[in-house]
């Protein structure tokens, strides 16, 4: 019996997704950016990321994170944001949740980079960051809490940093 449970838990836990997950929750202040940074460089060091992947994906948390700390609260409303990272065999994830307003930013239009920047629209461009760094950025909002899911394969190259 005790060996079934240690493969079950082997097979079930370790040989999928998650096979390491860290979390951390910061306030929806600017001022605890510099705690995203070094939770994403502890984690990628942790599990043997390159330097010029960890920085892309510090640059795309942080456009996503700032965003929500920005637009999902009221101004000096208190609010939380989870944040946890994931790693398999394939692919990196991070997963942002807050209670603040909805909003789904893969429903924003793609950005016109080709648009001279007086032309354009204000705003999106951080949206547009992230998705030329990240392979999938997934939306939902379950009950009252905003989840955007954030996806990296480790095997694709980001050039933006």
């Amino acid at each position: 019996m005790a060996f079934s449970v240690f493969l079950y838990y082997f097979v079930f836990f370790k040989g999928k997704r998650n096979a390491m997950l860290r979390t951390i929750v910061l306030n929806n202040n600017i001022a605890e950016i510099p705690l995203l940074s070094d939770f994403i460089e502890n984690f990628a060091e942790d599990v043997g990321l390159d330097f010029s992947l960890t920085m892309s994906l510090n640059l795309a948390m942080e456009e996503a994170v700032v965003n929500v700390m920005k637009y999902a609260y009221p101004q000096g409303k208190p609010g939380k944001i989870d944040i946890s990272a994931s790693i398999d065999r394939d692919n990196i994830v991070f997963v942002i949740s807050d209670s603040g307003i909805a909003f789904d930013p893969t429903a924003k239009a793609e950005v016109d980079i080709d648009q001279k920047a007086e032309d354009r629209p204000i705003g999106g461009l951080g949206i547009h960051l992230v998705r030329q760094i990240m392979d999938n950025m997934t939306y939902e909002r379950i009950n009252g809490k905003n989840i955007l899911t954030l996806q990296k394969n480790k095997k694709t190259e980001t050039d933006l940093v």
